[in-house]
């Protein structure tokens, strides 16, 4: 899909501008609910999102290789911080501002693949769940043995400016260990909304908890507060417990370069610079080869009148789709049935997520995602037949 979505908000636009804020600040619900001026819609639905985690392949993989155990905890921080501009600015940037996504349907799913010196990744996202809007996916790297499972949903209101709370988590897996990391989210907010050119600041704190014992907490700082500049984060690797005795200090711009130094020796051991360092394409199938429920295939009518700013034709499009899903929602509870996920699964117990959990005060808040969700073996191997082979299974061997 082309990256040639409208950049900010053009002049002839100004006055919908306004009113859209205007009717923001006096909306009580969930904003993700509101409909938005073309200029500021995305042409892709929130399930391609999930994508924004491996846009590095390599450096995902590169913790699978480390044999020392605070090192590795160190390389999966150091690649955590180098998703971050991929997932809250890398579209802001390329397209002008940042735009309002697509909420995705029931089902809604998106496959791809990355080739680099890693070898393959691959990446299954669905939606899991509408009411609230949830989020799957599993990305993994077979020959590395490494693999990331995660979900999330988003609960958007506005004070000042639009906040969004994320719920959920993500967790890392290194076979070579039998090690994982739980990785919390940040939250964030919507700057330079009056000025009609809007991108992402994230806040507060988050963590990642090893299960052999290593704890790293980032937080984040925005423009005015330390350094003057956005998107400023600094954070510390310690063993769990033990804050005062960090092994490793991390500090830059998550959207720019960062370095990670030893916290005694203050030596630079590690660095990442977005200038320097190009990402690797996600490998889709033809739309035509896509399923119905792929996102590309389902959403193509409606992107393409985004593309041609026809807000009628936009509005019409969606509908389609919306009236769709609640006939067959209907349905389901006319039969007293739940749509069955292609992919994943509500984990009825999920004890490492609670232990690790616990260790950084995260909640598990399956309450608000509809249930926790985890990858399943067995879908994912029935699901072979229907889907283009190149983006399916053969899926990792769980331990």
């Amino acid at each position: 899909m082309a990256e040639k979505e409208g950049s900010a908000v053009p002049p002839q636009a100004k006055g919908s501008w306004g009113s859209f804020l205007k009717s923001i600040a006096s909306f009580n619900g969930d904003l993700s609910t509101m409909t938005a001026p073309a200029f500021i819609l995305s042409t892709k639905s929130l399930t391609e999102f999930s994508s924004y985690w491996t846009e590095h392949p390599a450096v995902f993989a590169a913790p699978a290789a480390e044999k020392d155990a605070a090192k590795r905890a160190m390389l999966v921080l150091k690649w955590f911080l180098s998703t971050l501009k991929q997932q809250y600015a890398s579209r802001s940037e390329k397209l002008g501002s940042e735009k309002k996504p697509l909420n995705p349907f029931l089902g809604e799913l998106f496959l791809g693949t990355w080739e680099d010196a890693a070898g393959t990744t691959q990446l299954v996202s669905e939606q899991v769940s509408h009411h609230p809007p949830v989020t799957a996916y599993s990305i993994w790297n077979s020959q590395q043995g490494v693999r990331l499972e995660g979900y999330n949903a988003q609960k958007a209101s506005f004070k000042t400016t639009i906040n969004v709370k994320q719920i959920g988590h993500a967790m890392l897996h290194l076979d070579e260990f039998d090690e994982d990391y739980l990785i919390t989210l940040p939250s964030l907010h919507i700057e330079s909304l009056i000025t009609g050119s809007p991108y992402v600041e994230l806040n507060g704190s988050t963590y990642i908890q090893s299960s052999t014992g290593f704890t790293a907490r980032i937080d984040y700082s925005g423009k005015g507060w330390v350094s003057g500049k956005k998107n400023t984060f600094t954070a510390v690797l310690y063993p769990q417990g033990k804050e005062k005795e960090a092994i490793y200090k991390a500090e830059g711009q998550w959207t720019d370069s960062f370095q990670i130094k030893d916290a005694k020796t203050k030596a630079v051991v590690d660095t990442f610079d977005h200038k320097s360092m190009k990402t690797t394409p996600l490998t889709v199938a033809p739309i035509e080869e896509q399923d119905d429920f792929e996102t590309r295939r389902a959403w193509k009518k409606v992107s393409d009148a985004i593309n041609q700013g026809n807000m009628d034709l936009t509005s019409a499009e969606k509908t389609i789709i919306e009236n769709r899903q609640r006939e067959m929602r209907q349905q389901e509870k006319d039969s007293g049935r739940e749509w069955e996920r292609k992919f994943f699964t509500r984990a009825l117990q999920f004890p490492l997520f609670e232990q690790l959990a616990k260790i950084v005060g995260e909640g598990i808040n399956d309450s608000q995602t509809n249930g926790v969700w985890e990858f399943d073996q067995q879908k994912a191997d029935a699901a072979k037949s229907p889907f283009h082979p190149d983006v399916n299974p053969p899926i990792y061997e769980r331990k």
